[in-house]
């Protein structure tokens, strides 16, 4: 696959204006997906950009996972919920299409299946593509990372939008490649995409281990590093498969260094923190470097031997396996490479970002630490 334009997204504030944007710009349909919406200042603005576009005409299509969205919910009154759910019957009886997704075995909804794809699109042949959710949080809060592409690219992504839950009219296909076949194209990009709730039996998640097309291609990135890994999670708490890749680059000399997020930047949860904290000897032993940012770090960037990059929604933790879906691109191209250079220089240097240390470990309040030990075998639910 290719693009024939990526703009990194990393300031959080031009992502947003660049969102809100291409809702304004289009003129006959505009796609997203998202795992939430929060009705704050973030979701109101798109929700009123969403229902302007659709009495211009624009065909909207908004799609929000159903087990995401009840997470969120945390965050918002049940008044607030209220009147999210009124907000989106409007669009719906606006004519927009609005899909809350959920897998189609009750299990898997149970377990907290979903889709975690986050995909912007617009009849400009435009795509967003990355990281955050559409809530004050992912654009005041936490490091995100997205990109927006031009070219055959943005014909894939809508296309995959139908592997994620959504639904796509074969004449907006047709119409983003028409425009695709007369750019030049020129930056080889792959793309990786697994709806693990297609691919189980009646039992979901329990029991399954993939394939997984996305951890799978993430294991094998980083076994072929030689010299460098850094990545970038919301915390680190990654399958087996992924962690022991981790641990034996690192072991074999690769310089390995992980960055995401400290404990304070969930206020909601210790859960998160206690999951990925109990792989901090594990790591720190085969020479791992970890850092935890204190505003919170939600971007999905993996860095191989700085010439080769993967980015997307992905987290380093089981549901990203066994529950969810999840997409990265990847590319060697160095206009995809250098912005990943630049965003990891800038966190090395960054006064939120805290070294993990044996001592630091050590000098934990006794509650976490026991929390740590009793809770980390339950990291795959947490």
């Amino acid at each position: 696959m290719t693009a024939s334009a990526l703009l990194p997204l990393w300031n959080r504030a031009t992502e947003w204006q660049r969102r809100l944007a291409m809702i304004r710009e289009a003129r006959a349909f505009l796609y997203l997906s998202t795992y939430y919406i929060e009705l704050d200042e973030y979701g109101v603005e798109l929700l009123d950009a969403l229902s302007a576009a659709q009495q211009r005409g624009v065909a909207v299509n908004l799609l929000i996972d159903g087990f995401g969205q009840q997470l969120g919910g945390v965050l918002m009154s049940p008044a607030t919920r209220a009147a999210l759910a009124s907000r989106l019957d409007d669009l719906r009886r606006a004519g927009a299409v609005v899909t809350i997704y959920r897998p189609r075995r009750r299990l898997q909804q149970w377990l907290g299946g979903g889709h975690h794809v986050k995909i912007q699109v617009s009849d400009a042949g435009e795509a967003i593509f990355g990281s955050g959710n559409i809530t004050r949080m992912s654009f005041t809060g936490w490091n995100e990372y997205s990109v927006s592409l031009r070219g055959p690219i943005v014909w894939t992504l809508l296309e995959s939008y139908r592997e994620i839950g959504g639904s796509v009219h074969p004449d907006h296909l047709d119409h983003l490649r028409a425009i695709a076949n007369t750019v030049d194209a020129n930056i080889e990009l792959d793309y990786w995409l697994c709806n693990p709730n297609l691919l189980q039996g009646a039992f979901g998640p329990l029991g399954w281990r993939g394939p997984n097309l996305v951890t799978d291609q993430l294991v094998g990135m980083i076994a072929a590093a030689r010299q460098s890994i850094a990545i970038t999670s919301f915390y680190f708490k990654p399958v087996e498969p992924l962690l022991t890749a981790l641990v034996d680059a690192a072991r074999r000399g690769v310089d390995v260094e992980v960055h995401h997020s400290h404990l304070d930047a969930l206020p909601a949860t210790e859960l998160a923190w206690i999951a990925a904290a109990a792989h901090y000897p594990r790591l720190l032993r085969a020479g791992v470097r970890v850092h935890e940012n204190r505003h919170g770090e939600h971007s999905k960037i993996v860095l191989v031997d700085r010439n080769r990059v993967a980015f997307g929604s992905y987290n380093f933790e089981h549901a990203a396996h066994d529950r969810l879906a999840e997409a990265m691109l990847a590319s060697r191209d160095p206009r995809a490479v250098e912005p990943a250079l630049a965003i990891f220089a800038q966190l090395r240097q960054h006064p939120d970002n805290v070294r993990v240390t044996p001592q630091m470990l050590r000098a934990l309040p006794v509650r976490l630490r026991a929390k740590r030990t009793m809770l980390g075998p339950l990291k795959r639910w947490m």
